[in-house]
């Protein structure tokens, strides 16, 4: 394995321990999102994921499931954080297609 790969498959373990939430609704998204998406993120998006992983649980959900874009007062609100917000409601949405 090249240092890089191993590198990414270090982050891609920590991104998925800090997946792990108390919420099981958000627990169970984050931990398919990482699974089936984060080999595609670039640099710009493991930051702001990372930044929004750094919400409480609660509000982490609410913006996940609204449909809803970070206000321009949220310290993790950026355009690349909104656009990732999208893709952790598409593995949402793709689960609840599957499992009906």
């Amino acid at each position: 394995m090249l240092n890089a790969e191993i590198l990414r498959d270090a982050e891609q373990r920590r991104f998925a321990w800090r997946c792990r939430r108390g919420l099981l609704e958000l627990d169970i998204v984050l931990q398919a999102f990482v699974a089936k998406q984060f080999d595609t993120l670039n640099m710009r998006e493991l930051q702001a994921f990372d930044d929004l992983l750094a919400m409480p649980d609660n509000a982490f959900w609410e913006l996940i499931n609204s449909g809803k874009q970070l206000k321009k007062t949220d310290a993790q609100a950026t355009k690349t954080a909104n656009e990732m917000l999208q893709k952790l409601r598409s593995v949402r949405l793709n689960d609840d297609r599957e499992a009906e």
